[in-house]
């Protein structure tokens, strides 16, 4: 009787978390391996001092750039990974970002497939993370072969407010598609989603959500505190024989019939890497020459607008988004990007960026603004790329498209100042917070230039899937996580069928 698992799962992220639930009906043994550990309902979970301020959850982490500096990355490590902090932004991406799109700094290639040919697997997963939204107020919004099971989360009042004075200039102001139960959030402290930890309290992360359905399958088994350390070949160095992970201190491994590797998209590419061996000298996955290149971050900035004629009572603010500069700049120029609602950005939260300054002072600022998060696309280059130096994590982030972000900003500014915001601040997010990392083991028709087919499955490795975020070919300018969720579908389907049916 076997028994090993058929299949390890390294990570339980969106991608590891919703794979898990896709392939769970099956009956194959599962086991997810996660080097964090749960979050626990704490009071540092809505402390924004605690968060902010002290930093309580950030990971006690270095990487390092390019030419040797050092930096704390906004990547977390515990069941449901980034997600846990996320925004909830739950959307598609257009129909547009699946084909070639010409950008002021260059070509954002086509994906291997077509958007139709995701669409089905973007209705599960919006499914299966309870999406609230609402068709018909966005003219970018692709079809959608299913309607939204929930309606939106409310604009509070001073918020739509807002969302008024902006139709009312000619913007299309959209209802963000959110996963999240407001009642049960605000249930339990009155503070914004964004950024705050979930310790299921109302918000569809890929724990609460994905990793909850997965576990009610007797033969799916979660085990936290398993960092995995190396992918080990047969002698021919093509199937994962072995995969040794660390628990306690002490050194384990597990032989699987498959390995799907969800990790983060910076981890994914250096767990390949660090996993060399003399069949594959280059990393795993890597005839290509492509681990670890073309990682994207999203150019992105964080706009408050000001007016002392405004007052901000909202508590959580993040309920609408702007597409009007998405494909092109409105004048017929190229595409800039996407408009949306930070999460409530208090006095609290200002100071951990502003410490010289009283915090009565900022809350005094934040009471008379509003904010916001621009996000242009971040086009792939080779040369933007993860290594690993020894035990180092090294991050060459090379920005492209930048000044199609600051053309982005701009336009904001002015439609704001417009709507009757007459002071306009903003400031750009650094590669300290590479929360929409994706694109280091891209999906592609071609070994020789990418990691992964199209279903995420290595060319050099048959029995080895990565379906994070580095799957990404390209990372739009939307939040990437329910992109990732309905390929994890997608691929869990594909293996039931393919890979299972023995």
């Amino acid at each position: 009787m076997r028994t090993e698992p058929d299949i390890v799962i390294i990570g339980s992220g969106i991608g590891g978390a919703t794979v898990a639930a896709g392939l769970a009906p099956s009956g194959a043994e599962i086991l997810i391996l996660e080097a964090g550990v749960h979050i626990g309902d704490r009071p540092e979970n809505r402390d924004q001092r605690a968060i902010f301020q002290r930093g309580h959850f950030r990971p006690k982490e270095t990487w390092y750039e390019a030419g040797g500096v050092g930096f704390n990355p906004g990547n977390y490590y515990n069941v449901g990974g980034n997600s846990k902090f996320y925004g909830a932004v739950l959307t598609r991406y257009r129909r547009e970002d699946f084909e070639e799109m010409q950008h002021l700094d260059g070509v954002s290639p086509a994906w291997p497939f077509p958007y139709e040919e995701l669409e089905p697997w973007y209705s599960k997963a919006e499914a299966l993370y309870q999406v609230r939204g609402r068709l018909g107020e966005d003219p970018t919004e692709p079809a959608h072969s299913n309607d939204y099971a929930y309606g939106p989360v409310p604009d509070e009042p001073a918020i739509a407010k807002v969302r008024k004075r902006l139709a009312e200039i000619g913007l299309n102001p959209y209802s963000l598609p959110l996963g999240i139960d407001i009642d049960r959030w605000l249930a339990k402290g009155k503070t914004p989603w964004d950024a705050h930890p979930n310790s299921f309290d109302g918000k569809m992360d890929a724990e609460t959500a994905a990793l909850t359905a997965a576990l009610e399958y007797p033969n799916v088994r979660l085990q936290t505190g398993s960092r995995v350390t190396q992918l080990a070949t047969a002698s021919d160095g093509k199937a994962i024989e072995t995969v040794h992970y660390v628990k306690d201190g002490e050194e384990h491994s597990v032989s699987p019939k498959l390995v799907i590797l969800a990790a983060g998209a910076v981890q994914s590419a250096v767990l390949l890497l660090r996993s060399a061996d003399g069949r594959n000298p280059a990393g795993l996955a890597n005839r290509s020459d492509q681990v670890g290149r073309n990682f994207m971050n999203h150019n992105s900035s964080a706009v408050i607008a000001l007016s002392p004629w405004y007052r901000n009572d909202s508590i959580y603010q993040k309920t609408f988004g702007l597409n009007d500069f998405y494909l092109s700049d409105g004048t017929g120029g190229p595409p800039l990007g996407n408009i949306q609602l930070l999460g409530r950005v208090s006095g609290a939260i200002l100071k951990a960026n502003m410490p010289a300054v009283p915090e009565w002072l900022l809350n005094q600022v934040s009471a008379r603004g509003i904010d916001f998060y621009a996000m242009s696309e971040d086009l792939p280059s080779p040369d933007s790329r993860v290594t690993v130096d020894g035990d180092r994590v090294v991050l060459q982030w090379v920005r492209t498209n930048w000044q199609a972000h600051l053309d982005l900003v701009a336009k904001l500014k002015a439609v704001l100042r417009k709507a009757g915001f007459p002071v306009v601040l903003a400031r750009a997010f650094d590669n300290r917070t590479p929360s929409h990392q994706c694109g280091t083991v891209r999906i592609g028709e071609d070994p020789n230039k990418a990691p992964l087919d199209v279903y995420c499955r290595a060319f050099d490795h048959p029995n080895l899937f990565v379906v994070d975020a580095g799957f990404l070919p390209t990372s739009a300018a939307v939040n990437p996580a329910l992109t990732v969720a309905a390929q994890a579908l997608r691929v869990a389907d594909h293996i039931v069928k393919e890979d299972l049916r023995s």
